[in-house]
């Protein structure tokens, strides 16, 4: 591949291949890693063009990792998986369907079998079986076909609702010489605006609310939409609370801030969502899910999203305002300023949250301070929090219970820096997401908290963490059980052992290139943190596991 004028992509070498020719096309769209599993032939092509490769222990932990990559830079860096025709896509099919189900764009593009036998019987074809859980589903068909394949790829990705698309490359294909023009240009990403009769209802509706509240989803986090929705928020002294998608697009430790919902919830969330008059869901779908929160039926609603599928899909809405979060509430802040010049007094309104979450928190106040062993999870978690400098830290749950245990709590003060998600509950994603968030956030910490049974997953993906020098702190909740099944499986457990599940992680860590520490005593969370985050500093990845009870109880509100 030539390079000229100093773009990388500039020509395809007269004997470049098809492979070489997506390469090219990566590179001007701004993409820096491509995350796969051999074979496929783009990771090579991708290492002749200096291309950052990073091949992955299993396909669905590279899925997670493109995955943050898409999330943590708002899609200016898209995420980029590649996989292995048949066994390979087979494998990566968790993870694309949980980036469908999440709503992130990332460009999956499996090899396929050869063009003359992609659609023999038995052999696995991507394009068919993933174009239930993607945005789009294509093969490659052609060399002339790179350039406005890609094209509409990226578009897809970068417009509307964000979510995966695959593109499936015939492996004879990838190996043709390209002999088309390299004409790429990177594509544009549109935003679109509510009708302004819309906005100016909506407005009258939020001055009229006597006690209204606003549930902020993961839009606000892709529009970057977070001054507009504080200034907003402050303005008309509305609460906030956020989905799990969008837990941190508003600082927690604001005076009007809620918290954040899902399964666990905290008093403050339980307390407005039942009794506000008025709900603005701005950037959120309102899908439901036994993971996120449920919306009391007869709630009023206004509902402000950038898909038009999910007005009145699951929850009525008096209002539906369709466009980009941060156009959107910044029309409705100026809607409101014509109306209402001055703020309104937020004091009444702060005094209230800060009572109910005192009122609340009195509730778990001793589980969080235990001193007991087995450990507490909600201590370890409170420890951390207080020992980690919380702006300079992205942290990410797993699914089960150190989802519920750690969403309550956890404050999150920056944008960003809490990569929630419920939608599909896939366990052993938070660890791809972790690593994925630190090769774009590379100064921050970035933590995942998982347990014993999400390790059994991907666990071994600590070792690509070591091996491609990613520092990631892993938080180990280890019960010796699957916690949550435990009241619904007594039966099967006190015959079968059906949820007796563990093992020495901390050594397991250590084998794989980490640091690796086992903590059984309160007094010893807080060193050992810190003997971890000295690692960190140190480039290693960390894990540190915390034997705890088999606690099951969680907070409702």
């Amino acid at each position: 591949m030539r390079r000229g004028n100093g773009d990388p992509a500039q020509q395809v070498h007269a004997n470049g291949t098809v492979a070489d020719a997506i390469v090219a096309v990566l590179l001007r769209e701004g993409v820096k890693v491509v995350f796969g599993y051999p074979r496929n032939a783009i990771l090579e092509a991708a290492a002749r063009a200096g291309l950052r490769t990073i091949i992955v222990r299993q396909e669905r932990t590279g899925m997670h990792m493109a995955d943050a990559v898409s999330r943590m830079s708002k899609g200016g860096m898209m995420g980029v998986f590649v996989m292995q025709q048949g066994p390979g896509s087979e494998n990566a099919m968790g993870g694309v369907a949980q980036a469908f189900s999440e709503s992130v764009p990332v460009l999956v593009m499996p090899q396929g079998y050869a063009l003359h036998e992609a659609h023999l019987p038995f052999n696995f074809s991507s394009t068919r079986s993933m174009a239930s859980f993607a945005k789009h589903a294509e093969p490659l068909t052609g060399a002339d076909q790179v350039v406005p394949v890609l094209r509409r790829a990226f578009s897809l990705l970068r417009n509307g609702r964000p979510q995966p698309v695959v593109v499936e490359l015939p492996f004879d294909l990838l190996t043709q010489p390209f002999t088309g023009e390299m004409d790429y240009v990177p594509g544009k990403a549109l935003h679109n605006l509510p009708a302004a009769d819309e906005i100016e209802a909506a407005a009258d509706l939020l001055i009229a609310a006597e006690n209204p509240a606003i549930y902020a989803g993961q839009g606000v986090h892709w529009a970057e939409a977070y001054d507009e929705l504080r200034a907003l928020a402050e303005h008309l002294a509305i609460p906030v609370m956020t989905s799990l998608e969008g837990k941190s697009c508003f600082d927690e430790t604001h005076e009007l801030a809620l918290g954040s919902g899902g399964n666990g919830i905290n008093g403050c969330v339980r307390k407005w969502l039942d009794e506000c008059d008025l709900l603005l869901g701005i950037g959120c779908s309102f899908t439901p899910t036994p993971f996120g929160l449920t919306i009391p039926e007869g709630k009023r609603v206004l509902h402000a999203t950038l898909d038009p599928l999910d007005v009145d899909k699951a929850v009525p809405c008096e209002i539906g305002l369709i466009g980009d979060a941060r156009l959107t509430l910044a029309a409705l802040l100026e809607a409101v300023k014509r109306r209402l010049p001055e703020p309104r007094d937020s004091a009444p309104v702060a005094q209230a949250i800060r009572d109910t979450e005192a009122a609340w928190f009195a509730k778990w106040e001793a589980k969080c301070t235990q001193p007991t062993s087995p450990l507490s999870p909600y201590r370890v978690l409170w420890d951390l929090q207080q020992t980690v400098d919380v702006a300079n830290t992205i942290i990410t749950h797993d699914a089960g219970s150190p989802r519920d245990q750690l969403v309550p709590f956890w404050k999150s003060v920056s944008p960003h820096s809490y990569i929630g998600w419920g939608k599909s509950t896939q366990l052993g994603y938070g660890l791809g997401l972790v690593m994925g968030a630190k090769l774009v956030h590379p100064e921050k910490l970035c933590i995942n908290v998982w347990g014993d049974a999400a390790i059994g997953f991907t666990g071994t993906d600590l070792e690509t963490a070591a091996r491609e020098n990613i520092p990631i702190l892993s938080i180990l909740l280890n019960n010796y059980a699957m916690a949550c099944e435990l009241k619904i499986m007594p039966e099967a457990t006190e015959r079968f052992r059906a949820t007796d599940i563990s093992g020495d992680y901390a050594n397991f860590a250590r084998s794989l290139g980490c640091h690796g520490e086992r903590v059984t005593e309160a007094e010893e969370i807080v060193p050992a943190l810190h003997r971890a985050l000295a690692a960190i500093e140190r480039g290693q990845p960390a894990l540190v596991e915390f034997i705890t009870e088999k606690e099951t109880e969680i907070s409702r509100g």
